[in-house]
């Protein structure tokens, strides 16, 4: 199956997760679709609430995900086809960007899976943090 396609099965079988968590039959789906280990790793984060939605005034969400090693931006719902997320980690770049060996890193799973369960650390910016938070983003990769 092309990569196009499993990203189009996996972007349904998240949006499917609801404000009650995973259900048996969506945790069997990922399972199918994505390596035990990546989603262990990210239910993980899910569950030591390291997924911060930062939401604007105008309705925009950027994420972040505190990781072991660093902080990663994760942008979900991006209107580019056919990969609608992004990570900032060296895993998203290598495995799914460059050898195209993963669909999805752990981060991006888990910023979906706490997003659709209502589990995400919630904080509104203004435009003004906004600038500060990429601008420290920025910094951090370098």
């Amino acid at each position: 199956m092309p990569p196009t396609d499993v990203s189009l099965i996996l972007k349904a079988v998240l949006d499917s997760i609801g404000p009650s968590g995973l259900s048996d039959d969506t945790l069997e789906q990922l399972q199918i679709l994505l390596p035990e280990t990546l989603i262990l790793a990210a239910l993980d984060l899910v569950d030591r609430q390291k997924v911060i939605e930062y939401t604007t005034p105008w309705g925009s969400a950027l994420y972040e995900v505190m990781g072991s090693t660093a902080v990663y931006s994760v942008h979900l719902d991006m209107p580019s086809y056919p990969m609608p997320y992004y990570c900032t980690c060296p895993a998203f770049a290598y495995a799914v960007l460059m050898s195209e060996t993963h669909t999805i890193c752990k981060h991006v799973l888990a910023s979906y899976v706490a997003r659709q369960a209502s589990l995400c650390l919630t904080r509104s910016v203004n435009s003004d943090d906004l600038v500060q938070l990429i601008s420290r983003q920025c910094d951090s990769e370098r």
